[in-house]
Parts: structure tokens; sequence; C-alpha cells
């Protein structure tokens, strides 16, 4: 009898690696086309990329933005709580849910402007299952170069800590 979580069977399936940020992930699509973002600095990018990205409840997507925008897609399993927060921390930070539709509020898409803040992490609902898959889509496509994680010791990782000190554990 296999006794694979049906997290494993999607890791393997998919074959997904260790992400920096954490989860799981695989580049799925990475488009021939290429576009020049309008920053001097960035180097041509493709136009488009999505990946597959697959949290277990143990595990959360650190505090990180992207200088492109991303689409965040719910293929499977448990709801995700996506936190978003402007470059500066200005504003609290807000969350959407994403799921199957439901009356309160839970939705399969949602959008990340470049240059915000972002984490994730499983809400804990009962009978949703202990992992969550989704699609994540990046244009201009992502690269490496255009991602960064919230350093611990960072100006941002201490404001986090002191005006929302429950988000803070996803840094």
């Amino acid at each position: 009898m296999n006794m694979q979580t049906r997290a494993q069977q999607l890791i393997d399936l998919l074959q997904l690696q260790p992400h920096p940020e954490g989860g799981w992930y695989r580049e799925v699509f990475r488009s021939n086309a290429r576009v020049r973002p309008e920053a001097e600095e960035r180097f041509p990018r493709a136009a488009l990329t999505t990946i597959y990205f697959l949290l277990e409840a143990h595990q959360h997507s650190r505090w990180h933005r992207v200088t492109s925008d991303e689409v965040w897609v719910h293929l499977e399993g448990a709801p995700i709580t996506l936190w978003t927060c402007d470059a500066a921390l200005r504003t609290a930070p807000a969350h959407v849910r994403l799921g199957l539709v439901d009356a309160h509020g839970t939705r399969p898409q949602h959008i990340v402007p470049a240059g915000q803040w972002q984490a994730a992490r499983l809400l804990a609902t009962h009978g949703h299952g202990d992992f969550a898959l989704a699609a994540c889509t990046v244009a201009p496509g992502f690269d490496f170069a255009d991602f960064s994680m919230m350093p611990a010791d960072s100006e941002e990782a201490a404001l986090m800590r002191h005006h929302w000190p429950d988000l803070a554990g996803m840094i």
C-alpha cells in the first residue's frame, strides 16, 4: 500500500525542487519572446514565465519581492493566505485568500504588482489538506536577478517586527 501524501505525489510527479523563499517549485514555461523592461539596469527578459509552486503545512513563502508583476492561481489543496505590502512598508500588509471561490472572499487568482513585498502560508482550515499547489506567472519573465528576500537584519525587517510582529515569522 502506498502511504505517500498527496503533497509528496505532486512533488514527485511535477519534479519540484526546493525554492529559496520556502516551499517547492519548478519552472514549466519560459517564453522565447524577449522584452526589455523600462528600467535601464534590467537586461532583456523572457516576455513571460510560469512555475508550479507548492507549500506544505509546515512551510511558508518568506517575505520577498519581484520587480515584475506576478499572478498567483490556486490549483489544488488548502487555501493560501497571500500577504502583500508596498515596497517601503508605509501601509499595513493586506491579505487575500486564494482557493475555491466562497462567500468569505476566497478567490482562485490574485495579482501582486511589481515591487510589492509578498509572503504566503496555508490558511488553517479543517478538511482542505496539508498543502497547496499554485501556478505563478511573471511578466516580464522571472529572473533571479529581479528577486530579493527581506533580509532579517534590514530596516524593512525591523519595521515588520515592530508594527506587525505576527507577520515577522515569515521573514
